[in-house]
C-alpha cells in the first residue's frame, strides 16, 4: 500500500484548524489538511514532520505531532496516516504550492463542495477533540 499522511494543525486555543486550498487534483480548489507521501524507507513520524515543514514552514520546535489514526483504503491501495498537533505559539506560515488558511471549527466543515475528503474532515476533527477532552480534560470542546 502507498503511505500518505495528513496533518491536522490546531491553533493554540483549538478553535481553528490549518487548511491548504488544493492547487491540483485530487480535490483541486477544495480545502484539505496538509500532508503528502511517505518516501520509501522513511520513518512515518519523520515524513509527517517533513511534509508539514515543506508545506507550511512549521517545524518540530513549533508543534508536537501525534499519530492519531490510520484510514486504509484497500481498493485504492492507500494507507492514510492521520497526525495532529497543537501549535505551541504563533507562527509565520510559508506556503509551498497550496494557499494556506486558518478555518474556524464549525458546521461549515460539513460543506462537501468546499472541503475535501468526502466528510472525513469533520469526522477526524471531532474524533481528535473527543480524545483531547477525555484524555486531557479540556472541557470546552
Amino acid at each position: 500500500m502507498r503511505k500518505l499522511n495528513l496533518i491536522v494543525v490546531f491553533s493554540k486555543n483549538l478553535d481553528k484548524v490549518l487548511f491548504c486550498i488544493r492547487a491540483k487534483e485530487p480535490y483541486k480548489g477544495l480545502y484539505n489538511f496538509v500532508g503528502g507521501k511517505v518516501e520509501d524507507g522513511e520513518n512515518n513520524d519523520d515524513a509527517a514532520y517533513r511534509e508539514l515543514f515543506e508545506e507550511t514552514g512549521i517545524s518540530r520546535e513549533d508543534i508536537k505531532l501525534d499519530h492519531f489514526m490510520d484510514l486504509n483504503y484497500f481498493k485504492y491501495e492507500n494507507n492514510l496516516q492521520v497526525y495532529y498537533g497543537i501549535l505551541k505559539h504563533e507562527v509565520n506560515l510559508i506556503e509551498e504550492k497550496n494557499k494556506l488558511e486558518w478555518v474556524t471549527i464549525n458546521d461549515e466543515l460539513l460543506n462537501n463542495s468546499k472541503f475535501a475528503g468526502n466528510y472525513n474532515i469533520p469526522h477526524i476533527i471531532r474524533q481528535i477533540k473527543v480524545y483531547l477532552k477525555n484524555g486531557t480534560e479540556i472541557d470546552k470542546y
